[in-house]
């Protein structure tokens, strides 16, 4: 996987030391993998990250110290490697003392109440000898904030791993046929994902049919798909660490006129919210013209999630693109207050799910331009009937 280029490394770094200081913090603990990726290029299953005024410290165990100094140091600026000794806590703990922090922030979002226990009391042991322990102040999204907006490293993933997805899903609706169960066509789907370039699957991937199709999460199962089913296919894969998310529904044999007219609205629907794209705007625009759609043709009730969602190093991230919401606590603001801008990558992805009938769900992955909207996939969306 091609490593995010320094410069681009550097200006990330700038960005969130610029979003601590306006919280009055020397300096933040990062313990969400994704994030740490973000800022280091480091790929691991474990690592923190202390990212202070003028250095970044990766901090993992001997699995990954090779690694690190041999493809993540060198094009880090800034990075600091410390082997994990004895625990990862203490050396945390360690490394906070030794740096002279006094407040420092912490991802609240991804610590447990056990484990910010055990950290206070590492750092008041570490601070034994003299001096006052670190004080650790809750910190909110100010990593999450910055990965909005996709830079220039992320676009070109992003872009490629949405090629790919269009020749996948191309081939994957020739595919399916009546007589396969679910499995099948979900075990198809996975092995074109990794024949295709990915480097594994975004998310497990949903093939749901006939009835099944009316559950927007269903997961793949023994039925077998029959004649008049509609089939709701979604799947994405990973490319150089980003996620790509598509979703098409098809008919297996010619579908009734009540399928049809379903797949309409939500087509309409999904045509709506690709209008609603421009800078400035609300992100809650983006739901609420998919969702008059729907609910002008009586399926406001069948439209039972967010219209989209952000998409990056992770298959669901932020911004939220769903309905307006009234402040709930503990609940970060997105999609509540945000304003789309140029490089914000999410999905649009209206359905609507209709119990005996089933359910039709249309989703691609846009980029937000200066100009409005980047599609990053584009495979046919037309209703297909197999």
């Amino acid at each position: 996987m091609p490593h995010p280029a320094v410069d681009l490394l550097a200006a990330r770094h700038a960005a969130v030391r610029a979003a601590a200081a306006m919280e009055g913090l020397d300096g933040l603990v990062v313990f969400h993998l994704p994030n740490i990726r973000y800022l280091t290029g480091f790929a691991g299953s474990a690592a923190i990250a202390i990212l202070t005024r003028d250095e970044i410290i990766l901090i993992t165990d001997g699995r990954y110290v090779t690694e690190v100094e041999e493809t993540v140091r060198p094009g880090c600026p800034g990075l600091r490697l410390v082997k994990v000794d004895p625990a990862y806590d203490a050396t945390l703990a360690a490394c906070l003392e030794a740096a002279g922090a006094i407040r420092v922030g912490f991802e609240s979002a991804h610590l447990s109440v056990k484990r910010h226990d055990a950290l206070a009391a590492a750092l008041r042991n570490a601070s034994a000898g003299g001096g006052s322990a670190a004080a650790l102040v809750p910190a909110e999204r100010l990593v999450e904030a910055c990965r909005m907006r996709k830079d220039a490293a992320e676009l070109a993933a992003l872009r490629r791993g949405g090629a790919l997805i269009d020749a996948i899903a191309a081939a994957v609706l020739g595919d399916v046929r009546a007589g396969q169960s679910e499995w099948e066509v979900a075990a198809g789907i996975d092995d074109r994902i990794r024949r295709g370039g990915f480097e594994r699957a975004s998310f497990e991937t949903i093939v749901a049919s006939g009835p099944n199709a009316a559950l927007p999460h269903a997961r793949p199962g023994r039925r077998v798909l029959q004649p008049g089913d509609l089939v709701v296919l979604d799947f994405g894969g990973v490319c150089e660490g980003y996620c790509t998310d598509i979703t098409r529904t098809v008919s297996v044999g010619e579908p009734s006129a009540e399928a049809r007219g379903l797949y309409e609205a939500v087509a309409a629907a999904h045509r709506a919210a690709a209008a609603a794209v421009r800078p400035g705007a609300p992100i809650t625009d983006v739901d609420e013209a998919a969702r008059a759609v729907l609910e002008a043709r009586g399926l406001g009730t069948a439209f039972s999630h967010a219209t989209g969602h952000g998409l990056g190093l992770e298959v669901h991230e932020e911004p939220r693109v769903g309905p307006r919401r009234p402040d709930i606590p503990g609940v970060p603001p997105a999609g509540r207050d945000d304003r789309l801008e140029p490089g914000i990558v999410f999905t649009i992805e209206p359905g609507a799910y209709v119990p005996g009938l089933g359910g039709v769900r249309i989703e691609d992955d846009v980029l937000v331009t200066p100009d409005g909207l980047e599609w990053l996939t584009g495979a046919r969306r037309e209703l297909r009937v197999v």
